[in-house]
């Protein structure tokens, strides 16, 4: 077999980082060409990173973030209440193997949107399945699958996503029936999997805002017992820009 069947063959086979890496080598001096055991070691090296960014770069339009912005962008700093340190443990994403939540609350325009996608990047780099909602969009959503009869389809969907970003919670008032559903979305998740909820909101005022006590302590219970909280300081940044 040829070179140019080999190559063929690789692209059959879907081997596309390993024709890459092996047009690569054909193209350099004969002298400086790999052989042998290093070749093959070479090739298959180059086919698994291949998989690997195929896999992130799958991972990150998936998600559907409202910010592309990496986790190195990120402003860390006494004036804005988060620290390198703490910042850097969180980019570890062990809570999301504990099955724990991100709570971002301050007032509009510091930064908690762009800190909560910066996270869902950074767990997309990781091979860990994120999903972005804007509270709006979550809403419609859960109200279109009630109208479709895909209710159920849509929780078990939500139930196996490692990662959920709930983004502007709050904002908007929420009747009874999306209450229970994010009950029912918490319940599924509790100490199994990860939320990012942002809001301009402080944590103390969630209770008021679900507006019915008995809803408002299951949901709040299942959200805060095992929750790292980041409550950013400072001007909003969109006056800076």
């Amino acid at each position: 077999m040829n070179t140019t069947q080999s190559l063929e063959q690789m692209q059959d086979l879907k081997l596309n980082g390993m024709a890459a890496s092996y047009r690569c080598q054909l193209e350099l001096p004969v002298n400086q060409q790999l052989e042998g055991h290093e070749l093959l070691a070479h090739l298959l090296q180059a086919e698994q990173l291949h998989r690997a960014n195929e896999r992130m770069e799958s991972l990150l339009k998936a998600a559907r973030f409202r910010f592309n912005v990496t986790a190195q962008q990120i402003d860390c700093s006494p004036e804005r209440n988060l620290t390198k340190a703490s910042w850097s443990s969180l980019l570890e994403g062990n809570y999301i193997r504990s099955g724990e939540n991100i709570l971002i609350t301050g007032a509009t325009g510091c930064g908690k949107s762009v800190t909560a996608c910066a996270l869902g990047h950074q767990a997309c780099i990781m091979g860990i399945k994120t999903r972005y909602f804007n509270m709006n969009r979550l809403i419609e959503t859960i109200l279109m699958a009630k109208t479709e009869g895909s209710y159920v389809k849509l929780l078990n969907q939500l139930e196996k996503v490692p990662l959920i970003i709930l983004d502007d919670f709050g904002l908007q008032h929420i009747n009874k029936n999306i209450k229970l559903a994010l009950l029912q979305i918490m319940e599924d998740r509790y100490e199994k999997k990860s939320l990012i909820i942002t809001s301009q909101l402080p944590v103390s005022a969630w209770h008021d805002y679900l507006d019915e006590p008995t809803l408002a302590d299951a949901i709040l219970d299942r959200l805060t017992a095992r929750s790292h909280r980041i409550e950013l300081k400072g001007e909003s940044r969109r006056k800076k820009k």
